[in-house]
């Protein structure tokens, strides 16, 4: 893994045998899954952790409830990623923190690293966690909050966030080689919007998407027309639909390759901007992103596991 490649196992060891802490856990409120699990991972049993937007919900819409703001309001931690996904939500964070402990989670990012994109100015594309690599940099930046939050503990949050690291290096190395198998020629990934520009980077896939970076972008038929002929000309076979974007835009791009003569097929749903359903492997931001890798795989010609690096995929994922 370029990012991370170092364990504190002895820390974690002599962690083991320290006793059960008394205090009351820390209550964290998450805005996306993503950023709860890593609360979870890092924090373990000393916070209880609960995230706003669960699976199947696009954050680029999503505005706050009442039920959020008492729950905000209430948290001794708050958790938000920033890079405009929260769009609706942005000014309410900026008075929240007048207030309350709020931390935004991708602000310590080294701007470098970041996409930009030609419909946003000044802004950056959000969706780091699709490439894990940059994904660790954000789960130092919520050990950082929690640690802040109860720093009496920082010995337990770090060890903790070793743990979760060394996970997250494995599952880049296992996307790496799986999505290596895909020949050359078939690295396109075409899915409802433009999630996975960090994915394709990482991974050496061309990368597009029927909608801009943000869900809230239209998709015209200029553009459902470049697609199709793009999909006719290289001959790409397989698109991918998203589980918190309508498919909507996507038939009409299947109908209209179809009109022309070329077979394309749905090569599988992925998670973008939320994971699947809590309590399940893919629930998980590890079982997300094997998800999503292990299908491209096995969609565009490579070979990957049915059941993904830890054989915890749900069947016929």
């Amino acid at each position: 893994m370029r990012f991370f490649r170092r364990t504190f196992l002895s820390a974690a060891l002599a962690l083991i045998a320290m006793p059960a802490f008394a205090a009351d856990p820390i209550k964290v409120v998450a805005t996306t899954g993503m950023i709860a699990d890593a609360a979870r991972q890092v924090g373990g049993d000393l916070v209880e952790v609960q995230g706003l937007m669960g699976p199947g919900v696009d954050p680029h819409a999503y505005r706050q409830t009442r039920t959020d703001i008492v729950a905000m309001t209430r948290a001794d931690l708050v958790l938000w990623h920033g890079l405009y996904l929260e769009a609706q939500m942005e000014a309410f964070f900026a008075d929240l923190a007048e207030k309350r402990n709020v931390v935004e989670v991708a602000a310590g990012l080294d701007t470098s690293l970041l996409r930009g994109h030609d419909d946003y100015d000044n802004k950056f594309d959000p969706h780091v966690w699709m490439d894990p690599d940059l994904w660790a940099r954000i789960v130092v930046q919520v050990q950082d909050a929690l640690t802040a939050t109860q720093p009496e503990h920082a010995d337990l949050f770090a060890a903790n966030a070793a743990v979760h690291l060394e996970q997250i290096a494995r599952l880049s190395d296992y996307a790496s080689a799986s999505l290596a198998t895909v020949p050359e020629t078939s690295r396109v990934l075409l899915s409802a919007h433009d999630a996975f520009g960090y994915f394709g980077d990482a991974f050496g896939f061309d990368v597009l998407g029927i909608q801009g970076i943000s869900t809230e972008s239209e998709a015209g038929l200029n553009r459902i027309s470049q697609l199709v002929d793009l999909l006719v000309t290289r001959d790409i076979r397989a698109v991918f639909v998203e589980t918190s974007v309508s498919d909507r835009s996507m038939r009409a791009v299947i109908e209209g390759a179809a009109a022309k003569g070329h077979t394309v097929s749905i090569g599988g749903e992925l998670y973008s901007d939320a994971m699947g359903a809590d309590g399940t492997y893919e629930g998980t931001y590890i079982g997300m992103i094997d998800h999503n890798a292990t299908v491209i795989t096995n969609a565009l010609g490579g070979s990957a596991p049915e059941r993904g690096l830890n054989n915890k995929l749900s069947a016929g994922s």
